[in-house]
C-alpha cells in the first residue's frame, strides 16, 4: 500500500533524505512501478505546480490533468514512456520520452502532436474471425485490419492516433529505421538501427543504432522503432 521513498525507483525527482519517510505507490495500471511515475509526483516535483501531495491531489481531483486524452482524478496513476500530460487550464502538452540524464523526462510539444502516441508491439494473438490482436506497451490492445495483422511484428513501431483510435504509420524493425533506447545504461540515446545480431531468444538480439560517429550497442528488448530517416513525432529537444 504504500512506497518509501528510499525503495522508490532511482530515477524518480524525489528527495531521498528530505521531505519524509514516504512517496507515492503507482496504482496497477498500463506501466510497471520501475518505468512509471505517479501523476501526484509529475505534478510536485517534475512541474512544481504543488508545493505537497495534498495541493498536487487537489489539482488531479479537479481533472485538470489529462493523460493520453482522458481526464485521471487518481493521484497515484502510473504515467510511462511516450505517455502524453495535458494541464488542462494552462493549455501544456508534455511527452514522457527517455532521457540520458533522467532516465524519462516531460518533454513539451506542440498541441498538435497531443493525440499522437509512439507505441512498440509487445505481442499478438489470434482472435475470432481470424485476426490479430496486437498488444501494445502501454497495455493498450487493437484488433489489426483483415489481412493486416500479418505485417506486424514484434518490437516493429507504430504512431498510434488516441482520438481515432487507430494506427497512422507503421515502423517495421529492420535495418536503417530510426530507433530510440528506452532502458538500460544506453537509456535516451536515439540513432539508425545499423547492425541487428539475432540470438535464440529474440528479445536478446543485440542490436547498433548510429547517430554520426557514435555507435551503442543494446539489446533489442530495450529498443523502441520511431520513425524511418527522423522520428515521427517529437521526442527530443
Amino acid at each position: 500500500m504504500h512506497l518509501r521513498r528510499s525503495a522508490a525507483p532511482y530515477w524518480w525527482p524525489v528527495p531521498r533524505k528530505a521531505g519524509g519517510v514516504w512517496s507515492v505507490r503507482p496504482s496497477p495500471g498500463p506501466h510497471s512501478l520501475n518505468y512509471s511515475l505517479p501523476l501526484a509526483v509529475i505534478i510536485r516535483d517534475m512541474l512544481r505546480y504543488a508545493k505537497t501531495l495534498r495541493e498536487a491531489r487537489y489539482i488531479i481531483s479537479r481533472g485538470h490533468v489529462k493523460v493520453d486524452g482522458v481526464v485521471r482524478r487518481d493521484y497515484k496513476f502510473p504515467v510511462g514512456l511516450m505517455d502524453v500530460v495535458e494541464i488542462e487550464p494552462t493549455g501544456e502538452v508534455y511527452r514522457v520520452v527517455p532521457d540520458e540524464r533522467k532516465f524519462y523526462a516531460l518533454l513539451p510539444i506542440p498541441s498538435q502532436e497531443a493525440h499522437l502516441k509512439m507505441l512498440r508491439v509487445e505481442g499478438k494473438t489470434a482472435v475470432r474471425g481470424g485476426r490479430l490482436q496486437l498488444h501494445f506497451h502501454d497495455g493498450r490492445n487493437l484488433v489489426a485490419p483483415p489481412d493486416a495483422g500479418r505485417h506486424f511484428k514484434t518490437f516493429d513501431g507504430v504512431l498510434y492516433d488516441l482520438k481515432g483510435k487507430t494506427v497512422r504509420a507503421h515502423v517495421p524493425l529492420k535495418l536503417g529505421v530510426y530507433a530510440v533506447v528506452v532502458r538500460g545504461s544506453n537509456v535516451g540515446f536515439s540513432g539508425q538501427l545499423c547492425e541487428i545480431t539475432w540470438a535464440l531468444k529474440r528479445a536478446q538480439s543485440m542490436v547498433a543504432l548510429k547517430r554520426g560517429e557514435e555507435v551503442r550497442r543494446t539489446v533489442l528488448n530495450y529498443v523502441m522503432p520511431v520513425g524511418f530517416d527522423a522520428p515521427l513525432i517529437k521526442i527530443s529537444p
